[in-house]
């Protein structure tokens, strides 16, 4: 009955979950709202007297859905202030890429202004360094680079129509756009049908902001930023001292040569919103994203997969693995359980050591890691913890508990390497150390070095790259040798029988009791699961959209562990009945599998839903995605070889009635939190539980 008890627990946290994703009001102590009056009003009310009069814009990085390399604000040579100091970001922000300034776009609040003037840009393409910045403003307008602009720590959006009269809230908008030498309107240009001129880039050099505020009930409060939207528009000025903001579009023929002015202007309007509260201001913006109905979808293919495997490992369980133990109990003789086959016949086997122990042991230790690490940062992103409104704190969170859960890492590798019976124990610490952070690392490492060459602002700085090993050697290695000193400080783990000192003869397999066969198909239902929360998170990365809907990941995230375990459960008996015992290496790569279906998803995706084109723009995101594909081979992996202490108590009292009386003694003595902690799947427990019997008399045959 585990496997209906587990889907009862699915069933629950479907609803808890996934109701989660709608309290999108949910905010942090350090996030408080921010205040807004007009201009001398804070000064005659003492009740406000931190409200704010002057309204700050930031600007953020420019990407693209057409390459991976984003780049900072100031390299396509846009207004800036020099005069204003950069805010500080934390280690998420870097590792992301993000790279937030101060603008030279100044408003106060409930102030309107129309047409206003920040500074105009001239070029002179027979000068050499003027030529450059312009050919890099065409690419940034051929690839559709987008900028993201934050007021109060919220994005300013861009609204427009799309299909079935929708409206969707981008939170970027274009620094351009370009209509091919065909007449053909691409990306942004198709919004205004002035756009016309073939082989021409339009610049979107200015924009008409729109700030909606919402007024407390109690007034002397002052006033709270609800939403920001713009609309790029594009004006060639006749008078760009004195701008009006009429006329033709801001063109740029593609051979264009000689000098040009490119003056941006901006216009400012605050408009009241009684119905839009502080808390939930977020709302308009991922309303607009019909994703909804696509993530229940999502989930009930997702539990239609662990019904059926709950049903298969429910019926193993309730009708195969009973009848077999009611007939071992009915046996009267050593010479009845010599006839006996199949599984069965492995039980002296199943607990011998695998083959590359050391490189299994180092495996667990970092899946150890990483799940750990996965689990504490889903929980903690369904609660609300860390929103899009708390910039960064999803990768700070997990980069900060990788670096703290060294311990564990450390103590579960030293464990089962010490079960494992090897010896070379500095080797296993130092393995679990630095192997798998290594290569992720390097894969790092290389793609910071193509980003550095390619000026983009995702090019980690050498400083955070220093810190970045500081954690790892001097925070993360330290406490993998704290942990893996008490894992081989206590002692072994007892298994529950004795093993064989000769190996049993494994009879010739079948093609699908095969290893490989098997490992192809353990992955196979997991990835089910998966696929379709996995294409928005690839959207997320790769496509720049928003994602949120951290509810429906973490529930996906238990659906996952439950089905990988589950295969794994049924490929195992399966294996074991083919008297296989083989079983270590198998449970780990089946469920690990479903890492390179992932991988060939990732492929799939690169080249039907991505317009990436360039050879920097392809490296990075196939090496990107090695590195993720590694972590998530890693952490299912290592979930399938952990069993539930309920399984195993439901076990012990299926053995109550054994006859063998030694038997029952050696179960006795071995405790359940012994077995607990050696199992790696739960059928081979069930198998080894079966046959225990040390009867001299007893002989086997190879």
């Amino acid at each position: 009955m585990v496997a209906f008890h587990r889907v009862r627990v699915v069933i629950l946290l479907l609803f808890v979950c996934g109701s989660l994703p709608d309290a999108l009001s949910f905010y942090l102590p350090g996030l408080a709202p921010v205040s807004f009056c007009e201009k001398g009003e804070s000064d005659k009310n003492s009740d406000v007297p931190d409200c704010k009069s002057t309204i700050e814009l930031f600007v953020n990085r420019l990407d693209s859905v057409e390459s991976v390399l984003p780049y900072e604000y100031t390299a396509f040579d846009f207004c800036y202030d020099e005069s204003e100091k950069r805010p500080s970001e934390n280690l998420g922000q870097v590792l992301f890429g993000e790279r937030i300034e101060p603008s030279p776009y100044k408003f106060s609040f409930k102030k309107n202004m129309e047409c206003q003037s920040v500074c105009p840009k001239s070029y002179n393409t027979e000068k050499a360094e003027d030529k450059a910045k312009l050919e890099f403003l065409k690419k940034g307008m051929l690839l559709n680079y987008q900028h993201h602009w934050i007021v109060d720590n919220m994005p300013v959006t861009w609204c427009y129509d799309v299909e079935d009269n929708q409206k969707f809230c981008n939170p970027g908008f274009p620094i351009g756009c370009y209509v091919t030498d065909t007449g053909r309107a691409k990306d942004a240009c198709v919004v205004n049908a002035d756009f016309n001129d073939k082989d021409t880039f339009y610049i979107f050099n200015h924009v008409d902001i729109t700030i909606f505020y919402h007024v407390v009930e109690n007034e002397a409060a002052g006033a709270r930023l609800v939403a920001a939207k713009l609309e790029p528009k594009s004006y060639k000025h006749t008078n760009w001292e004195k701008p009006d903001c009429t006329g033709p579009p801001m063109s740029l023929g593609n051979k264009f040569s000689g000098e040009i002015k490119i003056p941006y202007t901006y216009s400012v309007k605050f408009v009241e919103d009684k119905t839009i509260r502080w808390a939930s201001r977020w709302d308009y913006i991922l309303e607009s994203m019909p994703h909804t109905n696509i993530q229940w979808f999502s989930i009930m293919n997702s539990l239609v997969i662990v019904l059926f495997l709950s049903g298969m490992v429910a019926m193993i369980m309730l009708r195969t693995l009973h009848k077999d133990i009611a007939r071992y109990n009915q046996m009267d003789s050593v010479e009845d359980a010599q006839e006996e086959f199949g599984w069965k016949l492995v039980h002296g086997d199943v607990f011998r050591p695998p083959r590359k122990g050391m490189l299994l042991s180092v495996f667990l230790g970092s899946g150890t890691q990483i799940f750990i690490m996965t689990f504490v940062t889903l929980f903690f992103a369904c609660l609300g913890f860390l929103s899009p409104a708390n910039r960064g704190a999803l990768m700070t969170c997990a980069v900060v508990l990788w670096v703290l859960l060294g311990t564990p890492a450390g103590y579960v590798a030293a464990r089962y390497y010490k079960s494992f019976g090897g010896e070379k124990w500095k080797t296993n610490v130092l393995l679990t150390a630095f192997l798998c952070p290594g290569v992720v690392f390097a894969d790092f490492f290389v793609m910071n070095l193509i980003l550095w060459g390619e000026g983009s602002s995702a090019a980690m700085p050498f400083g955070t790259l220093v810190a970045i090993l500081a954690l790892w050697f001097c925070i993360s290695v330290p406490l993998t040798f704290i942990g893996a000193y008490f894992g081989f400080k206590k002692s072994g783990i007892e298994h529950p029988v004795r093993t064989n000192q000769i190996p049993r003869q494994i009879p010739e397999q079948s093609f699908y009791t095969k290893p490989l066969p098997g490992i192809v198909m353990g992955g196979i239902l997991p990835f089910g699961c998966i696929f379709i929360q996995l294409f928005f998170i690839l959207n997320s990365i790769w496509s720049h959209q928003m994602y949120y809907m951290f509810g429906f990941l973490f529930l996906v995230f238990i659906i996952l562990l439950i089905t990988c375990s589950e295969a794994t459960i049924l490929l195992c008996y399966f294996h074991l009945c083919a008297e296989d015992y083989h079983w270590q290496w198998r449970s780990f790569l089946t469920s690990g599998f479903t890492a390179v279906y992932f991988l060939v998803y990732a492929i799939h995706y690169f080249f039907s839903k991505l317009q990436i084109s360039g050879l920097a723009s392809t490296i990075l995101y196939f090496g990107y995605t090695m590195i993720m594909a590694l972590i998530f081979f890693l952490f299912t992996g290592l979930y399938v070889c952990r069993v539930k202490v309920q399984s195993l108590e439901k076990l012990r009292r299926n053995f109550v009635g054994r006859r063998d009386p030694l038997s029952e003694a050696r179960l006795t003595q071995t405790s359940l939190s012994n077995q607990a902690a050696f199992c790696w799947s739960m059928l081979p427990i069930h198998v080894t539980n079966l046959k225990m019997s040390e009867n001299p008399n007893h002989t086997y045959s190879y």
